[in-house]
């Protein structure tokens, strides 16, 4: 698709506050107010043509719930594993980059998205097969971080670790059986963290090429955490490892 659709307030006013290239915006009638007044009033210093229909019409052009509000925007661009590592550098930070093995879910995409802006990771490595992209959805789901957080998109992810590792990155993984508590990890080195699937977890080619396989301890009943919730936590983890309470 050459054309995307943002929808809710929020993921709109972000991609307005980030200069995203937006063609048109659609806003119901009478519901320009609260947050809308804003995205509205960047919208037209934007340049953006704006029109205002029926709240029907809405409902008719998009899935879920819009908000009052639909962005048309350009496809959105996948980065460069280059510009993670000159983010890290620009930072001055150690790099710290999420992979995420065949993640199929748009909103767990999103909902890492969301998570990896906050903390200040430097970026995500997805598969450009049997896994989920840049769509609507994952922009709706990210809460505007898509606007923020580069996503690189790679043919190969084993050769992509491999590289990683060449350029003195740890990679890091999640597995029930790891040997290592993630409270122990070292969070301040250079590091690639892989997520693994929703149903399959991490492929056993990714899990042979990590230098640290992370156990997450439970003492419940459930036997396994949604993708994005783990990731939640390990990346918070690093976070805490690298700024200690009241560096940050």
């Amino acid at each position: 698709m050459s054309k995307e659709f943002i929808i809710g307030r929020n993921p709109v006013l972000e991609a307005l506050k980030a200069k995203r290239e937006i063609n048109k915006l659609w806003v119901a009638e009478g519901a320009a107010k609260g947050s809308i007044q804003q995205v509205v009033h960047l919208a037209k210093e934007a340049n953006v043509l704006v029109q205002y229909v029926p709240k029907k019409k809405l409902d008719q052009m998009i899935e879920g719930n819009h908000q009052g509000v639909i962005a048309s925007v350009a496809a959105y661009d996948y980065a460069e594993l280059d510009d993670l590592f000159a983010l890290s550098e620009k930072r001055q930070e150690s790099p710290f980059f999420l992979i995420l093995d065949e993640l199929e879910d748009p909103h767990n995409l999103g909902s890492i998205m969301r998570t990896a802006d906050a903390i200040g990771a430097h970026g995500i490595i997805i598969p450009k097969r049997r896994a989920v992209g840049l769509t609507a959805t994952v922009a709706k789901a990210s809460t505007g971080a898509i606007e923020h957080i580069p996503v690189v998109r790679v043919t190969n992810l084993a050769r992509t670790v491999d590289e990683l590792k060449d350029k003195g990155l740890w990679i890091f993984g999640t597995d029930a059986k790891g040997s290592d508590d993630y409270r122990n990890m070292d969070g301040t080195l250079p590091l690639g963290l892989i997520i693994g699937s929703e149903g399959k977890g991490m492929s056993r080619l990714l899990k042979d090429k990590c230098d640290f396989l992370l156990s997450l301890p439970m003492v419940g009943k459930v036997t396994s955490l949604n993708a994005s919730v783990a990731a939640s936590l390990l990346m918070y983890e690093v976070y805490r490892k690298r700024y200690p309470l009241g560096e940050k």
